[in-house]
């Protein structure tokens, strides 16, 4: 029984594994839309309420997840305290106790688990030369991608909750919140929207510093795979003379 379940659990080989992994990741990606979108304001009643609803039902299906890993774990104490198992833990933990702070966007990080390889076409030589370039550096890019994102979406809660209150006109909700994520971590600053508290402040100092770091990586990627792919396109070229 434990082995049946520890299939369906943990592996991918099966229908009801497969079933199991992609009904859990739509619901994180599903969850993630929902929690910004209950900050915004004047939701109607029967919004509020489905969003709500579909917390609790979500909420219970990673509770049985959780369970479920535990159960099947070969070392459950190893598990419990590992890295998936406490954010299994605290995607769920915030439901069903008032803290205050909702802490779900913690949810964001096990978008990891959704990292797909890109296959890219072929047309001229100058695109394929480019597509041979960025294939070489494929799961950077992706996984450099899912973590911008990520970024973005912790940086724009972040700043809402250090600064709603005291600039309730415009950080309105996490959505309104983004256009700041975005302009911050890009070190772009327009200054049309900035913090006031002392909070938000010092938070939009750390952004900034992970946004220089986010403009740097990506560009120092592609440079280095372009100069690898020209070398050996030399390379064979002067093979075949």
């Amino acid at each position: 029984m434990i082995d049946h379940l520890r299939q369906i659990v943990e592996g991918r080989e099966t229908p009801a594994a497969w079933a199991f992994d992609v009904t859990v990741q739509v619901l994180i990606v599903l969850s993630l839309i929902s929690f910004p979108l209950e900050t915004l304001p004047n939701l109607p009643d029967w919004a509020y309420w489905g969003l709500r609803t579909f917390e609790a039902v979500s909420v219970t299906i990673f509770t049985i997840e959780y369970l479920l890993r535990i159960l099947v774990a070969e070392d459950r104490i190893g598990f419990i305290f590992s890295f998936y198992g406490l954010v299994d833990l605290l995607a769920i933990l915030p439901f069903y106790i008032s803290a205050g702070a909702d802490f779900r966007a913690i949810r964001a990080v096990r978008l990891f688990r959704l990292l797909r390889l890109l296959k890219l076409a072929r047309y001229t030589d100058a695109v394929s030369h480019f597509a041979r370039a960025l294939r070489s550096i494929r799961e950077e890019l992706i996984l450099f991608s899912i973590v911008s994102v990520l970024f973005i979406y912790l940086a724009s809660s972040g700043i809402y909750y250090f600064e709603q209150s005291a600039q309730p006109g415009v950080f309105k909700s996490i959505p309104h919140s983004i256009w700041w994520a975005v302009a911050t971590l890009t070190t772009v600053g327009y200054g049309d929207v900035y913090p006031v508290t002392v909070g938000g402040k010092v938070f939009t100092a750390i952004v900034l510093l992970i946004g220089l770091g986010i403009v740097a990586v990506p560009t120092g990627l592609l440079a280095n795979a372009l100069s690898e792919a020209t070398k050996k396109r030399e390379e064979n070229e002067s093979t075949r003379d």
